[in-house]
């Protein structure tokens, strides 16, 4: 008679193995549209925004030199040489704030790049990067505030990807947007997120880059930036979030997935600079406009430098002890800002040549066993789908299995253990974000 703990190993080894993941190609990226991101260009870019002296949100709007007017004109000027067809000032009416006195007229520079695909034109991606600046003052709209790496860096980055996905347009819609009032309280973000939200939008991912010019000489890496993202949506209502809360998925909402493909891209492509996940929403005492996008429900990322050096951000253009301070051109690293650049416009081909993110995923959770039975809706455009999994205390998915085209699959694998996904595919290799499989009963 065979020994019970014996019997069980037996038993267990004779279970099917899991399916392999699916037989893909790695997606080569267009490789002109690589070509195109300059680090020589983003740094004119980056010198160009600071040379207006300020872009506060409440300095001049009618000196065609100095103030944020003259850099929303620049701004526009550069989306329309870039060949972005649809290109508009965002306007909104902001009522008087802590910031904002008098109240403003808040003007975001937005480009519009549609879809190739007219079945999936509906998708939108945004490209963001706040193009107003301050200096140790907030309320200070005169006096000098360069802001170089924060954050004339992500605008130009904004530009950038404008003038790449303009001559080589992506089968979804990409929408570029370099927002005002992030200094005042991401205040022209949100009100563009909350107007988008209000018209039921089809926004599916925001990559917000904010800060991604300047390593710092101060234990800074050149070959990582950082990549924050919220846990869960604020959005959420009571039910929906016992129900992650049960299944324990606090650390695997939208944004946080949005976060492990930007990781999984870089290391597809094996990026000269590749992401950092930080499981955070944003560093302590500081906001992004990404944060505007997932208060209205929408995933979104922040970007930002491996290393932040204080003495140049929201500081004084001057010298002490002899130390320079302040947010000048010189300490944006053009070649470190062309591989965030170039990190970013891989995700956003990955994302908008990817069919749609499965939809209704969940969990069977109906019977006690040792195997566990996903099921999904279909995704049209999808040739086929794969489940992912990974332990508990792994941030990465680190297994798949290939479900071919069916919109089920069960796994001999145990449901209590493990957590799971599933994400959709093309036959090119294009993978969809990874949805989190909540329980369900059927």
């Amino acid at each position: 008679m065979m020994a019970p703990a014996l019997a069980v190993i037996v038993a267990l080894m004779a279970q099917p193995a899991a399916p392999p993941p699916a037989a893909l190609p790695v997606p080569e990226l267009p490789a002109a549209m690589g070509r195109s991101i300059s680090a020589e260009r983003l740094s004119a870019d980056v010198a160009t925004l600071a040379s207006f002296g300020t872009r506060h949100t409440l300095s001049a709007e009618q000196d065609p030199r100095r103030g944020i007017g003259a850099a929303r004109q620049w701004i526009f000027d550069q989306f329309v040489a870039a060949g972005c067809k649809a290109v508009a000032f965002d306007a909104h009416t902001v009522p008087k704030g802590p910031r904002l006195p008098d109240g403003a007229t808040v003007v975001n520079v937005m480009a519009v790049v549609g879809g190739t695909d007219p079945a999936q034109a509906d998708r939108l991606y945004y490209v963001v990067g706040h193009y107003d600046s301050r200096n140790a003052d907030a309320m200070d709209a005169v006096g000098e505030a360069p802001g170089a790496n924060d954050n004339a860096s992500g605008a130009a980055l904004v530009l950038e990807l404008a003038r790449a996905v303009a001559a080589h347009p992506l089968p979804a819609t990409v929408v570029f947007l370099a927002s005002a009032g992030e200094e005042q309280g991401l205040v022209g973000a949100r009100r563009h997120a909350e107007e988008a939200a209000s018209k039921g939008a089809k926004i599916l991912a925001v990559l917000n880059s904010d800060i991604v010019g300047d390593p710092s000489p101060r234990g800074g890496d050149r070959t990582v930036v950082r990549v924050f993202s919220e846990a869960l949506p604020k959005t959420l209502g009571v039910e929906a979030l016992a129900a992650l809360r049960a299944a324990g998925a606090e650390t695997d909402g939208p944004s946080r997935q949005l976060a492990r493909f930007v990781d999984d891209v870089a290391r597809l492509h094996s990026m000269d600079v590749r992401a950092r996940v930080v499981y955070r929403a944003d560093r302590f005492l500081r906001g992004g406009d990404h944060s505007a996008f997932n208060d209205n429900g929408f995933a979104a990322v922040r970007f930002t430098a491996s290393a932040e050096d204080y003495s140049r951000q929201h500081a004084n253009v001057t010298e002490r002890d002899g130390r320079p301070y302040g947010d000048v051109p010189a300490f944006v690293d053009g070649a470190y800002l062309a591989g965030v650049a170039r990190l970013n416009l891989a995700t956003l081909v990955h994302l908008a040549r990817a069919p749609g993110a499965p939809e209704r995923v969940r969990l069977v959770a109906d019977a006690l066993g040792n195997d566990t039975t996903l099921r999904w809706a279909a995704v049209p455009g999808a040739d086929g789908y794969e489940v992912v999994w990974r332990e508990t205390t792994d941030w990465r998915w680190t297994h798949a299995a290939d479900a071919g085209n069916a919109t089920s699959l069960t796994l001999p694998l145990s449901k209590d253990d493990l957590f799971f996904g599933v994400r959709s595919y093309t036959r090119a290799g294009y993978r969809s974000p990874v949805v989190f499989a909540g329980a369900g009963r059927q």
